[in-house]
């Protein structure tokens, strides 16, 4: 039987993270997994969550299961952090999920469920997986124009002209900030603009938001999102605490569902139980507790949205010092999208070519669509990948 398996595709971005490791040279730089980075090149544990963990430590009487939907604190924590206190509650559904991932698979298998038939549309460029997933399950899939290349900022007259495909039913994937891997993100105007759409056309938003915190502070952030949620009748919301909460390996999220009304509360409510028995049946508690046990304590949620917030100021100032290092370099202001970008990630715009020019000569590693993680950078080596970029003709 085994075979009879095939060779899968290799995943880019852990490929590269492979080559780097290998890499002697001393002044290489990896700007490609797409991970938190302190300057000392660590994913430091948040000190909240040092807190919560012993907490759970010396207060946790059992190991046994939460439930099948994880423990209701952690979903109505997250709903709060992200739709805000005045959310819907009566048409409100959620399931606890290993991380970002498994909510975004366990709602495509939602839709599979519901409506069959539909078809997702993604923004081009999309995170990788969002396709991958699609495919393999079989999902019909629709693509729309975001990025522009020549201005590295949202096309949203293409982005718009190109959703005129979209038909009753079909849902639109949308990043909720910090768009991955672009760094471009719509604004508030433009999100009203696509929610008065997708209700006009009879479709549904799908939002991924994985970096809440990490673009213009918490409620920013979730501004985009709450604007959709506060105009539509329903809606899928696909969330990680695996960067705002530093939890990574936790594999902590959580999918949650507007319904029409309360009446399909309880249906969708059932249904999201029922998938999660049939993928993994229980969730995992571990890091859902850690991120309840800070959103409900005003101390350790004061703390850990200091910590946060000093993150997100510190990924914003390196945007700076490379806007400012290229300036310099390049006597043109060609690259100030850099500071103007949120979040983790901004997409240089360089050719395949001038990437793989940057390895082989600089020791500069990056995503080929030439997705670089700002939070890879230091002060030190802001300066090599400024002269790296000069030097393969950006």
């Amino acid at each position: 039987m085994l075979s009879n398996l095939k060779a899968q595709p290799v995943d880019k971005i852990l490929g590269l993270a492979a080559a780097y490791r290998a890499d002697p040279r001393d002044t290489k730089v990896d700007l490609g997994v797409g991970v938190y980075k302190n300057a000392q090149g660590l994913t430091p544990v948040m000190r909240a969550i040092k807190v919560a963990e012993q907490r759970i430590v010396d207060e946790e009487q059992t190991k046994a299961y939460t439930g099948l939907a994880g423990d209701p604190a952690f979903s109505e924590a997250m709903a709060g952090l992200i739709l805000g206190t005045d959310y819907p509650r009566e048409r409100f559904a959620a399931v606890a999920t290993p991380g970002g991932t498994g909510a975004i698979r366990q709602a495509l298998e939602l839709i599979q469920m519901a409506s069959p038939d539909a078809t997702v549309w993604l923004s081009n460029p999309t995170w990788p997986n969002h396709p991958s997933i699609m495919k393999y399950l079989g999902v019909p899939m629709g693509e729309y124009r975001y990025f522009d290349n020549a201005t590295r900022a949202v096309d949203f007259a293409g982005m718009m002209a190109d959703l005129e495909g979209v038909k009753a039913g079909d849902l639109v994937l949308l990043h909720g900030c910090c768009h991955n891997p672009t760094g471009a993100n719509l604004n508030l105007t433009q999100w009203g603009e696509v929610a008065d759409f997708l209700n006009a056309r009879g479709a549904i938003p799908f939002i991924d938001i994985a970096y809440q915190g990490f673009g213009d502070g918490l409620e920013q952030d979730a501004a985009g999102v709450r604007l959709i949620a506060s105009k539509v009748p329903e809606m899928l919301i696909a969330a990680s605490c695996s960067k705002n909460f530093g939890i990574y390996r936790e594999r902590t999220g959580v999918l949650m569902a507007l319904s029409p009304s309360s009446a399909e509360q309880s249906l969708t409510q059932t249904n999201l139980q029922f998938l999660n028995r049939q993928n993994f049946s229980f969730p995992p508690d571990h890091g859902a507790r850690l991120v309840s046990i800070i959103l409900n304590d005003d101390a350790l949620k004061t703390d850990w949205m200091q910590e946060l917030e000093d993150v997100r100021l510190g990924m914003l100032d390196l945007r700076q010092q490379l806007a400012d290092a290229l300036r310099e370099r390049s006597g043109s202001d060609r690259f100030g999208f850099i500071a103007e970008h949120r979040g983790m990630f901004s997409r240089l715009g360089a050719s395949p070519e001038q990437v793989e020019a940057m390895r082989e000569h600089n020791a500069i590693y990056m995503v080929g669509d030439s997705r670089l993680n700002i939070a890879g950078l230091n002060a030190q080596t802001v300066p090599i990948l400024a002269d790296a970029i000069i030097a393969a003709g950006v």
